[in-house]
């Protein structure tokens, strides 16, 4: 949905690209990109957001997904009361989600298109193919979108999410394909909307988090024969939430977005303490403090029911026919397992080198975090290239795991729009 809020002109309008100034580019209109986007525009700067809304959310999951996070870690950042996921359900007449409430996929899809008719207006969902810096002595940088058009941009905030980013292991990558079919051996987790055609059909999911497991149980109410190879020697699953936890135990393990203790919630209430430790130890955090897990309301479809391995890793995949062997280590030794597919639920790589639209030039100029392909940001997730911002999941080897999850819009969006504010003013 692309349309302007009341009284708003249209993105090709000069407010956007003339006597106002050059825009601020927003090229991602998920989470991120939304949240920054309205609190860019509620501050009266010239925004131009493009993408189409909530894509990774209704392309990149598959149907019967649910959030792992709750609702209070759940909402998008608005520049005015009134825009989070329990003002949206309000709104509809609909009941207010708890705890205790796994959030389905699809009403996150449709909180955030309401989120961006009221607070956002406009999104283009032209495809960016290219960001470069303006030619000298112009200000800013050039942006082309994938009908050859260009324009130009006093500052461009990076929010494409996961995009691009999807991470399949060596020892896969030689038989999987850049876009799959059904008919494909190997595929990722993120190129799915829907499982239901595995029905009748083997599958080995690689992974023991949220995305392999979740998978795994829509694979096996579809129909199909599932098993689960986990490198780590057991399966975690979240607790339960206790909405009225006892003091001592509040005390002893404070609530976050991101779940209950001590360290999730020093990461959480400051993020950016975390900028300030060691490279080596940020990489620890962001490795170590959200380890692969399960919801805790998944667990019962899982446990017991599919077909779980632990310890288990692969060592080498082939194509056998119009099947896949893989040969897997394992506690008892080696062994093979042969499927029609391999589901791969392996992660994401953070890697700058993964956006093509950033000119080589730019990419060659941004600082990377050490120990990581990510970029190096300041306190306002400005890269070491002037005015060109990064968020989301790109953003957490610098500011923590919160910014791979909901909760870290309202940190990301106040900050990159007080700092883009004054970038697009002074160009």
């Amino acid at each position: 949905m692309t349309q302007s809020l009341p009284g708003q002109r249209p993105a090709h309008d000069e407010q956007l690209t003339g006597h106002a100034g050059l825009p601020v580019v927003v090229i991602g209109a998920g989470p991120y990109g939304l949240s920054v986007a309205a609190h860019l525009r509620g501050a009266g700067v010239p925004v131009r957001i493009f993408g189409e809304v909530m894509g990774s959310w209704r392309h990149a999951m598959a149907t019967g997904m649910f959030l792992k996070s709750t609702p209070a870690a759940t909402d998008l950042s608005a520049p005015r009361p009134g825009g989070r996921l329990a003002d949206f359900r309000r709104v509809h007449g609909e009941e207010e989600l708890t705890e205790l409430t796994p959030i389905p996929c699809d009403v996150f899809v449709r909180y955030g298109m309401w989120f961006q008719e009221r607070y956002v207006g406009e999104v283009d969902p032209a495809g960016v193919v290219a960001v470069d810096r303006a030619p000298r002595p112009n200000p800013g940088f050039r942006v082309r979108l994938d009908d050859g058009q260009e324009l130009p941009a006093a500052a461009v905030v990076v929010a494409t999410g996961l995009n691009g980013l999807a991470s399949i292991p060596e020892e896969l990558r030689q038989v999987a394909h850049d876009r799959p079919g059904v008919d494909a051996l190997v595929s990722h987790t993120s190129h799915h909307t829907d499982l239901s055609p595995y029905s009748g059909r083997s599958v080995a999911v690689v992974g023991g988090g949220q995305s392999a497991l979740e998978s795994a149980a829509l694979l096996y109410e579809a129909g199909a024969e599932v098993r689960v190879l986990v490198r780590e020697p057991r399966v975690l699953w979240g607790m339960k939430p206790e909405p009225a936890r006892p003091w001592t135990q509040r005390l002893a393990k404070p609530a976050s977005p991101l779940g209950t203790g001590w360290l999730l919630a020093a990461v959480c209430r400051a993020p950016e303490g975390v900028r300030h430790l060691p490279a080596a130890a940020r990489m620890l955090l962001f490795r170590r403090a959200l380890g692969p897990s399960g919801g805790w309301w998944l667990r019962n479809r899982v446990e017991g029911v599919v077909a779980v391995r632990t310890s288990s890793r692969v060592t080498h995949a082939e194509a056998s026919g119009s099947r896949v062997r893989l040969d897997i280590d394992g506690p008892g030794g080696s062994d093979t397992l042969t499927v029609d597919h391999v589901l791969a639920a392996t992660g994401y790589r953070l890697d700058l080198d993964a956006l093509p639209f950033l000119s080589p030039a730019l990419r060659g100029a941004m600082v990377r975090v050490p120990g990581s392909r990510a970029p190096r940001l300041s306190a306002s997730f400005e890269s070491s290239v002037p005015g060109l911002y990064f968020t989301g999941s790109l953003a957490a080897p610098m500011f923590g795991p919160m910014m791979r999850f909901v909760a870290g819009t309202e940190f990301a969006a106040k900050r990159i729009a007080r700092h883009g504010a004054q970038a697009s003013a002074i160009r």
